[in-house]
C-alpha cells in the first residue's frame, strides 16, 4: 500500500521488470505442455509393451490439474479412441464432478497400464513407471486412486517423500507432503450394479468437501 504523495518502489533504468504473477503460472504452463507432449512421444514410440498395431491411451486434461484421476487399465471405448476415461466412466463422472461442483477444467484423467495389451500383467515395468513422470508434469493437489490394483501401482512408484497409502476407501490420505490422495473403488467396475454405484459415490463425493475447503489460489 502506498499513502498519497508517495514515492513508488519504480525498477531503476536498465533493470529488469519483475514478472506478474499471471505471466509466473503462464510460464509454468509453458513447461507443462512442452514436457507433456515429450513424454506423450516417449509413450507414443515406445514398443515395451506388446500391443501390436494398437495405439497406447493417452492421459487427458489440464496438464497443471488440481485434480488427478488414476485408473488401471483402459476398457475398449478408451482403446478405440486413444483417450482416458472416454465413454461411460468420462461420462459417469462429469456427472459426478457436476454433483460435488468440482471444476472439470481442473481434473486431469490417466491410466497406469496405458498400452491396450490383453493382459494388463504384461505391461512393461517402463510403461508402468511413465506414471510418476506424468505426476510430476501435472503436479496435482489431490490424486484420486480408482480401485485396488492402482493403490498398488501407485504405491510402487515410490515418488519422493511418499507415504505409502492403504486401502481406506473415501478417506484423504497425504501421499506427499503437497499430495493428498482419495482411494475409491474401480469406477468400471462400478457402472452396472447398484451396490458398486452406492459404494464408488460413497468414497468419491468426499472429492468434494475436499474441494471446498481449497484454498482459492
Amino acid at each position: 500500500m502506498h499513502g498519497e504523495g508517495e514515492a513508488r518502489d519504480l525498477p531503476k533504468p536498465g533493470e529488469p521488470v519483475p514478472a506478474t504473477e499471471d505471466e509466473i503460472r503462464e510460464k509454468y504452463l509453458e513447461r507443462a505442455i512442452r514436457e507433456m507432449n515429450s513424454l506423450t512421444r516417449d509413450i507414443q514410440e515406445c514398443r515395451h509393451c506388446p500391443r501390436g498395431n494398437l495405439v497406447p491411451v493417452l492421459g487427458s486434461g489440464h496438464p497443471q490439474a488440481d485434480v488427478m484421476l488414476i485408473k488401471h487399465r483402459p476398457v475398449t471405448a478408451e482403446i478405440e479412441e486413444g483417450v482416458a476415461f472416454y465413454g461411460r466412466s468420462g461420462s459417469a463422472l462429469q456427472k459426478s464432478l457436476g454433483r460435488l461442483g468440482v471444476d472439470p477444467l481442473a481434473v486431469y484423467g490417466t491410466l497406469c497400464v496405458k498400452c491396450p495389451v490383453g493382459d494388463a500383467a504384461l505391461a512393461d515395468p517402463a510403461c508402468l513407471s511413465r506414471l510418476a513422470e506424468e505426476i510430476a508434469i501435472v503436479q496435482p493437489r489431490l490424486i484420486v486412486v480408482m480401485g485396488e490394483e492402482t493403490l498398488a501401482t501407485v504405491n510402487d512408484l515410490e515418488l519422493p517423500l511418499a507415504q505409502e497409502l492403504t486401502w481406506q476407501p473415501g478417506v484423504i490420505q497425504q501421499l506427499t507432503p503437497s499430495i493428498d490422495a482419495l482411494v475409491t473403488p474401480d469406477i468400471d467396475d462400478s457402472l452396472d450394479e447398484e451396490d458398486a454405484k452406492r459404494a464408488f459415490w460413497a468414497a468419491f463425493r468426499a472429492l468434494g468437501e475436499w474441494w471446498s475447503d481449497l484454498p482459492p489460489y
